[in-house]
């Protein structure tokens, strides 16, 4: 299925996460610190696997948005704790570096949906409707001039 290994490295990242909050100290710092991560890091899978449900692409846009912020603040949290050396080691430097990869590819995933979104309406939508139709398709393939001419790219 079209995301599932975006999904799987959105679930792998977030256990990793859980796993290294559960090694933070029993300080008030770090119990917030570990309260605010784990909440953006799993946050960010549970808002990707929302879009990849998606019954539009504005919908979809939205919910990888939100998903990408929550990343992005889940780095900050995973960046601040190495810089206040709550926790020092390998596995953080590498949760820091897949949170960099997947902020990255939701940013891709997101231009590359915008793009589709002013492209041309020659090919077949694959987004569900509301009702459970068929996918949607651009309104001039469906609607025609009364000549019996396409009319322009009109989207539905």
């Amino acid at each position: 299925m079209k995301g599932e290994n975006i999904a799987t490295r959105l679930l792998v990242f977030g256990a990793g996460v859980v796993r290294l909050c559960r090694r933070l100290p029993d300080d008030a710092s770090a119990k917030h610190i570990a309260r605010q991560l784990v909440r953006a890091a799993t946050g960010g899978g549970a808002n990707y696997e929302e879009a990849r449900g998606a019954e539009s692409r504005a919908d979809f846009l939205h919910k990888v948005g939100i998903a990408n912020k929550e990343l992005r603040e889940a780095l900050y949290w995973l960046r601040l704790t190495e810089e206040a050396a709550v926790v020092t080691d390998g596995e953080l430097a590498a949760l820091i570096r897949e949170a960099n990869e997947l902020v990255a590819i939701l940013t891709a995933s997101m231009r590359t949906a915008k793009q589709r979104d002013v492209t041309s309406c020659a090919e077949e939508r694959s987004w569900r409707t509301r009702d459970g139709g068929e996918p949607g398709r651009c309104l001039a393939a469906v609607i025609s001039a009364d000549n019996g001419t396409p009319l322009p790219s009109v989207r539905m």
